[in-house]
C-alpha cells in the first residue's frame, strides 16, 4: 500500500481493493482542498478542519464514531478517547482508529488531547505505522507524542497535526517532536510505500511532504 499526507492529520491510504482518507479539511485551514477519492473515510470528530465530508470524492462510506467495521477487506476499530486532558470536558472526546489493510496495522489517533491510558493503549495493541499529533494546542504536543509512542512502540512514526508555512493555527512545528525523538537530520518525501515486508526492525520517523 501506499500512505501520502494530505495536509494536517488528512491522509491518503491507498491498498490493492481499498482507499482511506482520514479526517478531511476545509478551505480555512489553509491547505489547498483537492477533493480526494475515496472508498472508506474516517472522520475523529466533528469540526470543518478533520470532517470535510464533501471535500471527498467516490461516496465512501464514512466511519465516524468507536465501533469495529470491516469494509471491503479492511477491518477498523474505533477507540473512544478525548479531546483534551479533562476526560472530554473542554473538547470533547476523540475518536482513534486502528486500521488493519494487506497485514499492516496503521492508527490514527486523530486530534488526541492526552497520552492515553493502559485500557487505551491495550486496544491499540501491535501498531505498525502511527500517525501522531506533535503540534500542541488543541492536541498532544511533541512530549505527549514521545510518550505515546513510547507506550505504543510502532515501527513506523509519522507526524502530523503541525504548523507548516500554509497553516496560520497556533501550533509548533514538527522540529522539536523530532528533537525529542533523537532525530538529528531527517529529509521529507511525498509518499511512503509499506508492506509487511517492508517495515523496520526498530522504530522509525518518517516526515511527509504535503500534497
Amino acid at each position: 500500500m501506499e500512505i501520502t499526507w494530505l495536509g494536517h492529520s488528512c491522509f491518503r491510504i491507498r491498498g490493492k481493493e481499498a482507499t482511506i482518507v482520514t479526517d478531511p479539511f476545509d478551505k480555512t485551514l489553509g491547505y489547498p482542498v483537492k477533493k480526494p477519492t475515496a472508498s472508506i473515510l474516517t472522520v475523529s470528530h466533528q469540526h470543518p478542519q478533520h470532517s470535510f465530508i464533501a471535500g471527498v470524492t467516490g461516496n465512501p462510506k464514512i466511519v465516524s464514531r468507536p465501533g469495529e467495521y470491516e469494509i471491503a477487506n479492511v477491518f477498523i476499530n474505533g477507540i473512544t478517547t478525548f479531546h483534551d486532558a479533562d476526560r472530554g470536558e473542554s473538547r470533547g472526546k476523540n475518536t482513534v482508529y486502528v486500521i488493519q489493510i494487506e497485514e499492516v496495522s496503521i492508527c490514527h489517533l486523530g486530534d488526541l488531547g492526552h497520552v492515553p491510558t493502559a485500557e487505551q493503549i491495550e486496544q491499540m495493541s501491535s501498531i505498525d505505522v502511527l500517525m501522531v499529533p506533535v503540534g500542541g494546542g488543541t492536541t498532544i504536543g511533541a512530549t505527549e507524542a514521545v510518550e505515546t509512542i513510547s507506550l505504543l512502540q510502532p515501527k513506523i512514526v509519522i507526524p502530523m497535526h503541525f504548523k507548516t508555512e500554509v497553516i496560520s493555527m497556533d501550533l509548533a512545528p514538527v522540529e522539536p517532536f523530532l528533537k525529542e525523538m533523537g532525530v538529528k537530520e531527517i529529509i521529507s518525501q511525498p509518499k511512503l510505500p509499506v508492506s509487511r515486508s517492508s517495515l523496520p526492525a526498530d522504530t522509525g520517523v518518517v516526515v511527509l511532504d504535503y500534497h
